[in-house]
């Protein structure tokens, strides 16, 4: 008997300049598992594409002339059932990228990210894991304004003290860029139960994904 072959990963790609967009194509179009479903030069034309096609991930540029990709992406991420977003910037650390990982984006992806990592980072975000390490997160943060700072650090403290005291540790093992197999070892757990914990905290403060936890335990400072 065959197995069925596994669906293609679907993907979007959103950049309002028209080599970019077929230089990505070309790169994503020749990995056998993976499936351009669509273009779009403004976020403005991100939602109707999103609802007839659905793709998995959308390469987001956040510069853009009309709807900027910051707020096409939290307007995605407000919408059920949405599809991972990845950045695509020309900065390493900049305020509009970590506002976009904080509207629930799954990580950002340098322009010139070489094809190879390209493609590895599209499977892993399709495959629920963020693609961005702690490291990034604090550059992001460390090279950001610190204004508002201490309110985020508050409300963080408190967010996390909903939770259970393995909860916590579990958060905070995410916070610092483990995986669910590492943070088993760590913990003593099965990975299925450490993807129980993880689901249980994004439901108790309604976030996301894993990248906003790690933001949530950067903010708190711990």
């Amino acid at each position: 008997m065959t197995t069925p072959e596994a669906r293609p990963i679907r993907v979007l790609i959103v950049d309002d300049d028209a080599l970019v967009r077929a230089g990505l194509s070309m790169i994503l179009g020749g990995a056998g598992d993976v499936e351009i479903v669509g273009e779009a030069a403004d976020g403005a034309e991100v939602p109707p594409i999103v609802a007839e096609r659905r793709p998995d991930v959308v390469l987001m540029d956040i510069r853009m002339p009309g709807v900027d990709g910051l707020t096409a992406t939290e307007r995605l991420r407000a919408a059920g059932a949405p599809p991972e977003v990845v950045v695509l910037t020309t900065f390493h650390a900049d305020a509009q990228v970590l506002r976009a990982l904080r509207a629930g984006a799954a990580g950002f992806l340098l322009k010139d990210t070489p094809p190879a990592e390209l493609v590895a980072a599209i499977r892993k975000v399709a495959a629920g894991e963020p693609i961005l390490s702690p490291a990034v997160t604090r550059q992001l943060i460390s090279h950001l304004s610190a204004a508002g700072a201490d309110g985020r650090a508050d409300r963080a403290r408190a967010l996390l003290g909903r939770l259970s005291e393995r909860e916590r540790e579990v958060a905070l093992a995410v916070g610092r860029g483990r995986s669910n197999a590492e943070i088993g070892r760590e913990l003593f757990m099965s990975v299925p139960t450490v993807k129980a914990h993880v689901s249980r905290i994004l439901t108790k403060l309604q976030l996301n994904n894993r990248v906003q936890v790690a933001l949530l335990v950067y903010d708190a400072s711990l």
